[in-house]
């Protein structure tokens, strides 16, 4: 018996129906009627088909200020979509996008009545980012032309598309879909079916572990966001970015990741289900992570969470002058934020023409702020003047903070430590710039670990406006006091987090770098695909793959085995074939060769 769908390819897809006019399904018809197609929204409750053609009317008449639309361009676009509480409406629709709630209950149905109405070539796409497109297929009377179309939030704005196949599909219903997301302005990714596909499928984890973090009271909720955002250049934090998604949404995305993988790290974390189950699902219900205004707005408002202005941690120590410790790019960095933040800076390192090197690379780095305009040529000769490079620690006899930036190796940093706690003067404040050791056992190298806190600053440090204070059970209360003082005065925002592996950007970052290479490992999907899904449908700067070769991968496996080490968790052990690549000796750019192969300098 001959199928609706050949591999024959089918004519364009003119007439759309959308069924489900929430968020999503607005932003979706949106899209589709700028790109000149026919829109038969479908919901059913007339409410929220009102809602949605009142926002196509507020969205458009936005873009008719901005110049985007002339008005008879915005009329032709709303004269495009026509509303219903009827599914026999989508009855003349070459292609059907559901996006009704994430329940194979709700989506069986809304498909097995589908096939009743639409024509045999009809394709019928699921905007399901959570559950098995196959079984969703299975259930149809003709499941070769069903698959998963999943646009990411808010539609008009993200240019990602996955299309996902099951293995029931048939290869023209892919091919005019993808030709219609390109059609769309929208950048289609291939995928295969299971549960939160690429970018979902990275994003999710990432978000749960943000959720167990703040629920084990790690870092504030302020903290964990800002981190991520001022560390990793993400547009939103995760707990914000929950809030936005919906809880109870990640929560049934998570459960359907659980359900597959058995990683612990898709099980959801219980705070996830204690907010689902009280009703606190996000901006929707106006609190979930955050306050907000009302329901649906996305302004937030203090609550009883909310931490005072200006921080109230204390009066610290009065610090003048700041003595780093090393010659590498981290130390340098950090000698010119604090030289052009007023601080007289001594520079130590090995030797004499080790500091004098590191202080060169300072005056480089000021002559290109110049040739920017963002600062003057005299503020950068004062500023290269308040750095004295030595070849001895004994300069740091006088400094107020001594800050260690060497070479990420515990006995190394045990032995600077030990050296410090000799030459430096009593009350001076002792910090390590380590991304991944305990600060505590730097602390115990001394003789006043109350004196010793961690300052991890991001490379370049002149640039990322982050430092994680890391505070041991150990620190004293003024000297915790003391580095939010002075991150303040070289306009660093610092934020709160323990001893333990990883801190908060690194616990969080690169689990979810270890799962990217899971999945090319496992052959799901490719670099280029995974990169440019998590940079067009999560809004990375970088994709996990390009960001592996620019950290190195043997940085990157160092702190996997850390996180491992300290966490015991099967899902935190390094990927094979990152494990593979460093001991081919492909660490990334600095190689030539990672992931990618880069052309030799």
């Amino acid at each position: 018996m001959a199928t609706p769908l050949s591999d024959t390819p089918l004519s364009p897809l003119r007439t759309v129906a959308v069924v489900g006019l929430g968020t999503m399904g607005t932003g979706i018809a949106e899209v589709l009627a700028k790109a000149g197609r026919e829109v038969v929204g479908i919901d059913i409750s007339e409410a929220q088909a009102a809602k949605c053609v009142a926002a196509l009317e507020a969205s458009t008449a936005r873009a008719v200020e901005r110049r985007r639309l002339t008005e008879q361009e915005r009329a032709d676009v709303l004269a495009r979509v026509t509303t219903s509480t009827d599914l026999t409406a989508a009855a003349g629709a070459d292609l059907v996008i559901e996006v009704a709630p994430e329940s194979y209950e709700v989506k069986q149905q809304i498909i097995r009545e589908l096939d009743g109405i639409v024509r045999p070539e009809a394709i019928l796409a699921t905007g399901t980012n959570a559950l098995s497109v196959t079984r969703l297929a299975a259930d149809s009377a003709h499941p070769e032309r069903v698959l998963g179309m999943h646009f990411f939030n808010p539609a008009p704005a993200m240019k990602l598309v996955e299309v996902v196949s099951s293995v029931l599909t048939a290869p023209a219903a892919v091919t005019a879909v993808t030709d219609l997301a390109l059609d769309l302005g929208k950048e289609p990714v291939a995928v295969g079916d299971r549960p939160g596909f690429v970018a979902d499928g990275l994003l999710f984890g990432y978000l749960n572990q943000a959720a167990a973090m703040y629920e084990a009271h790690y870092a504030s909720r302020e903290d964990i966001d800002a981190a991520m955002r001022l560390g990793c250049g993400l547009p939103m934090g995760p707990l914000a970015l929950l809030d936005l998604i919906g809880i109870d949404t990640a929560r049934t995305v998570l459960e359907a990741m659980y359900a597959e993988s058995h990683d612990r790290l898709h099980a959801p974390a219980p705070i996830l289900k204690q907010l689902s189950e009280a009703g606190l699902t996000g901006r929707k219900a106006g609190r979930g992570f955050y306050t907000y205004a009302a329901p649906d707005s996305g302004t937030v408002v203090p609550d009883a969470l909310t931490p005072p202005e200006g921080g109230a941690t204390g009066t610290g120590r009065t610090v003048r002058s700041v003595g780093v410790a090393g010659s590498g790019t981290m130390a340098s960095g950090i000698a010119e934020v604090f030289a052009k933040a007023g601080y007289e800076v001594v520079l130590a390192a090995r030797s004499e023409e080790k500091a004098e090197a590191a202080r060169a690379r300072v005056g480089t780095s000021l002559a290109r702020s110049v040739d920017k305009g963002r600062m003057t040529a005299e503020a950068a000769a004062q500023a290269l003047e308040r750095i004295r490079p030595t070849g001895t620690y004994d300069d740091f006899a006088e400094v107020d903070l001594a800050l260690e930036a060497v070479a990420e190796d515990l006995r190394v940093k045990q032995q600077v430590f030990a050296t410090l706690d000799k030459v430096c003067k009593p009350g001076a404040v002792l910090a390590t710039t380590t991304s991944s050791l305990p600060v505590v056992a730097c602390a115990r190298a001394t003789s006043r670990p109350q004196d010793v806190i961690g300052m991890h600053f991001f490379n370049p440090a002149p640039a990322m406006k982050l430092v994680e204070v890391v505070r041991t059970v150990l620190t004293a209360d003024d000297v915790h006091a003391t580095v939010h003082e002075v991150c303040g005065r070289i306009r660093k925002h610092a934020v709160d987090c323990g001893d333990r592996a990883g801190f908060i950007v690194n616990a969080l970052l690169f689990p979810y770098l270890n799962n990217a290479i899971k999945m090319v490992q496992e052959h799901y999907a490719s670099l280029d695909d995974i990169d440019a899904a998590m940079k067009l449908g999560g809004g990375y700067p970088m994709g996990p793959f390009e960001l592996l070769d620019v950290v190195g991968l043997d940085v990157s496996l160092a702190i996997e085995k850390v996180l491992h080490r300290e966490f015991r968790d099967p899902g935190l052990a390094p990927a094979p074939l990152l494990e593979h690549l460093v001991a081919a000796g492909c660490l990334g750019r600095k190689t030539g060769r990672g992931f990618r192969e880069y052309a030799k300098r």
